[in-house]
């Protein structure tokens, strides 16, 4: 899961959604110093990463792509499960997803002193390119992945992957259908 869905999942407290957005920023223990509800929000990004990558439905999802795709697919079903929560918004959440994503970057700014220098980089691209709300734009969408293909060390090859993920949309769909509504459970169940 991405940005988009770890910030939906952490709930309605503000440290939790803060730490939520974080674990991707975070390596290691968190630093101590970060308010219990920060860190909790870290551990339970941690906790979804654990349970979607072991999930059937995701797996099976993975299962869909052909090789070289296949090896990115992790990272490719990421932004797309982003994609499809941003797209259908109102299917998962009471709230609109302008508003919903407008208070996650205004969260992030007016929490800046606690954001490692990579997360205030990223906090400052939400910002500019309207995320995560723009995520259910597809042009976005392959910007973002081809920026994760160029920082990544070796040749892959995410920046040619929407057209595949367009293909497989269908059954993709099906699949995060499934998926989410178990997953939404499991982090409204977690406790640290």
């Amino acid at each position: 899961m991405n940005h988009l869905a770890h910030a939906l999942l952490a709930g309605a407290d503000g440290e939790r959604v803060l730490g939520g957005v974080l674990g991707d920023f975070v390596r290691g223990a968190p630093d101590p110093s970060l308010p219990g509800g920060v860190r909790e929000g870290i551990a339970l990004h941690r906790a979804i990463d654990g349970y979607t990558d072991r999930h059937p439905e995701v797996l099976a999802a993975r299962a869909l792509f052909e090789p070289p795709y296949r090896r990115y697919a992790g990272i490719a079903l990421d932004m797309w499960f982003d994609h499809l929560l941003a797209r259908d918004f109102g299917r998962w959440s009471t709230l609109p997803l302008t508003g919903f994503s407008s208070s996650l970057r205004e969260l992030l700014r007016r929490q800046d002193a606690l954001l490692p220098p990579t997360a205030r980089r990223f906090a400052h691209y939400m910002q500019a390119n309207d995320l995560p709300a723009a995520y259910a734009d597809p042009v976005v969408l392959d910007r973002a992945l081809a920026g994760i293909g160029q920082r990544l060390q070796r040749d892959n090859p995410l920046g040619r992957m929407l057209p595949v993920l367009q293909e497989t949309d269908a059954p993709l769909q099906a699949r995060f259908d499934a998926f989410f509504p178990q997953l939404q459970r499991f982090a409204h169940a977690w406790t640290p």
